[in-house]
């Protein structure tokens, strides 16, 4: 296409370069404008240094004076006062005009001052004239059309900042897979952890997770344990629970080689089979007939222990003539001695008085503890 048809949206593009030149001679009368604006406010209220003997800017006496001439000449005060500033920061010699006031604004925000005449005086690489976005740039001001992904990023922080719109801007973001996948592991668990602050979605999410092989297969063996202690306070959960691991002969092994383990499961068993024998007894017509007959049992029982426990000893201590029992051999037999003691003062006393309770020190001797 011929460059003289080429159109720049409603227009060919012949006539847009004469609207920019006419603009452009409007943009520079809009800056002188604004710099005699600049120069005047200098000159009623010169620029003056914060602290020491001399008043601040921000005095009532500068903000009235501004304030006063801007309603006289029907702007507002932050644009006089904007004015003056730029004004005072471009002397007459310094200022350009083919660079809008903008631009003279923004790069006033360089303090050095050899810095600031050369660089109004040098586009960036590429570029033939100043724009607004490029002295954003220069200063690191947010631009107003961002191009690179970190100008973008800060776009996005700026219009993120009511927590609402953050809200739905991250939620938006996280459902795209790419986006997601470029997120840090950091990154990722702080995310989660902020979003699990709820004890509700907490529980839903975790519980997802440990459905996943993948996931749990990486959890170390003490927080698998911490976890499993906490999901099983519940009673009932626990019960099933250890009734399932229980039917593995590998973890049952496992498990009664603990002597805690090992005695709880005795005692629970032990327990059971007393509340079973009380219900029996309680609800059954035949129980008095059935503990006549016990009793008769326990009597032989107990008669038989002690015969077979002197029949025995008879037999085994006759054999240490003559023999040094070493001090380990000793201890034992002396703590099995003292567990013998025990059990026949606890028959003596089931004998004579009819009590069977086992008190705490003689529980202690009979467990072996």
């Amino acid at each position: 296409m011929p460059e003289n048809h080429i159109e720049v949206g409603s227009v060919s593009q012949q006539r847009y370069e004469q609207i920019v030149a006419e603009l452009r001679e409007v943009v520079e009368q809009q800056s002188r404008g604004s710099f005699v604006i600049g120069d005047r406010a200098l000159e009623i209220e010169p620029m003056r240094e914060v602290g020491g003997g001399t008043a601040g800017e921000r005095t009532p006496v500068v903000r009235d004076s501004l304030t006063r001439l801007a309603e006289d000449i029907g702007l507002s005060f932050s644009a006089v006062k904007n004015a003056r500033s730029t004004a005072s920061r471009w002397p007459r010699e310094h200022r350009r005009p083919d660079v809008s006031f903008k631009v003279h604004r923004l790069l006033a925000q360089i303090e050095d001052e050899d810095e600031r005449f050369t660089a109004i005086c040098n586009p960036p690489v590429g570029k033939t004239r100043w724009t607004a976005d490029e002295a954003s740039r220069r200063v690191g001001n947010r631009v107003e059309y961002p191009i690179s992904p970190e100008e973008k990023a800060s776009a996005i922080y700026d219009l993120a900042r009511d927590e609402q719109v953050a809200a739905a801007v991250t939620t938006e973001l996280l459902r795209r897979p790419a986006v997601a996948a470029q997120v840090s592991a950091e990154d990722k668990i702080r995310a989660v952890e902020e979003l699990t602050r709820d004890e509700g979605v907490a529980a839903a999410v975790t519980t997802g997770l440990l459905k996943r092989p993948a996931v749990t297969a990486q959890v170390s063996r003490e927080d698998r344990v911490r976890v499993v202690e906490e999901l099983t306070r519940d009673e009932s959960v626990a019960t099933e629970v250890t009734t399932g691991l229980l039917r593995r002969p590998d973890v049952a092994f496992k498990a009664m080689s603990d002597d805690r383990a090992r005695h709880e499961v005795n005692h629970a068993q032990v327990e059971r089979g007393r509340q079973a024998r009380e219900h029996f007894e309680r609800t059954s017509p035949v129980a008095p007939a059935v503990r006549h007959i016990e009793r008769t049992m326990e009597f032989m029982d107990l008669v038989t222990a002690c015969h077979s426990f002197v029949a025995a000893a008879g037999r085994a201590v006759p054999g240490l003539r003559d023999r040094h029992l070493g001090e380990d051999e000793k201890t034992i037999v002396h703590e099995n001695v003292a567990r013998v003691r025990a059990t026949l003062d606890w028959i003596e006393t089931a004998v004579d008085t009819g009590k069977v309770d086992v008190d705490g020190e003689l529980a202690r001797l009979l467990s072996g503890q």
